[in-house]
């Protein structure tokens, strides 16, 4: 009897010891999380809380194996998958008079000031340097949101963050309102192109929707479901307004062309 060799054994039959999952401020991943347990129970999915700052470096730096990440972002190197869009709210104290709207454009934040960067929401910064004529005034240092939002509710000034990070620090003396002419942001879900490993592609399954008989396929850049419905959040129920539904929109449109 000839000698043989010893079979490879497939990818599944060494499943990674745990998968990392860096999540961004504002997302909630305890449904794919209860439904990866079910699948998966013998790789823990471990969640790393990362900052907007720091997304990236830590998928990259491989501190993350994969991560929902608030968008825009560098693609270059990434398998990335479009998820849902957020509308961005202004923070507000509970007596502001802001309060007395359900909405506001960026017109009416001209002479507020805003406790970020005035980078991150440049249609404010440009109307708000024209309305005064001068260069903006520093923003205070703060060392966390949370030192932010407390800033908000002394008085000092305003932020605009989107409604999943205004709800995650929710206070009494502070509420919320949409800002009708800024950008949505946008959530998507991320990892490294050349370290696809089984157990990305079936959280990315679960996070699509597929069932445990679903196909399991790589997912790339160019392949990202673009037109798929989104993975939605849940309607709010306090307080604030939902995101507009863009669908509907959207299905009005193929009623039109269908005429």
């Amino acid at each position: 009897m000839g000698s043989s060799e010893p079979q490879r054994a497939p990818d599944d039959a060494h499943p990674a010891e745990r998968l990392r999952v860096g999540v961004v401020a504002g997302v909630t991943v305890t449904k794919w999380a209860r439904i990866w347990a079910e699948r998966r129970p013998g790789t823990p999915l471990e969640i790393v809380p990362t900052l907007e700052a720091d997304q990236l470096a830590l998928l990259r730096g491989g501190s993350v194996d994969l991560a929902f990440v608030r968008l825009p972002v560098d693609r270059e190197g990434l398998s990335l998958v479009p998820l849902y869009e957020e509308v961005p709210v202004v923070v507000v104290p509970q007596d502001h008079v802001i309060t007395v709207v359900d909405e506001v454009s960026v017109s009416d934040l001209a002479d507020e000031l805003l406790l970020q960067d005035p980078d991150t929401v440049p249609a404010w910064r440009d109307l708000a340097v024209a309305h005064r004529g001068a260069p903006l005034p520093p923003v205070p240092a703060t060392g966390s949101m949370g030192d932010t939002m407390a800033l908000v509710a002394a008085g000092v000034g305003l932020v605009v963050v989107p409604m999943s990070v205004a709800r995650l620090h929710h206070r009494r003396d502070l509420t919320y309102r949409p800002v009708t002419d800024l950008e949505p942001t946008r959530i998507g879900l991320a990892w490294l192109s050349d370290r696809t490993t089984p157990e990305i592609e079936d959280l990315v399954g679960i996070v699509r929707g597929r069932s445990a008989r679903s196909s399991r396929g790589t997912l790339t850049p160019a392949q990202a479901p673009r037109a798929d419905p989104p993975v939605r959040r849940a309607p709010a129920q306090r307080g604030g307004a939902s995101a507009p539904a863009r669908g509907a929109r959207g299905d009005q449109g193929r009623r039109r062309r269908a005429r």
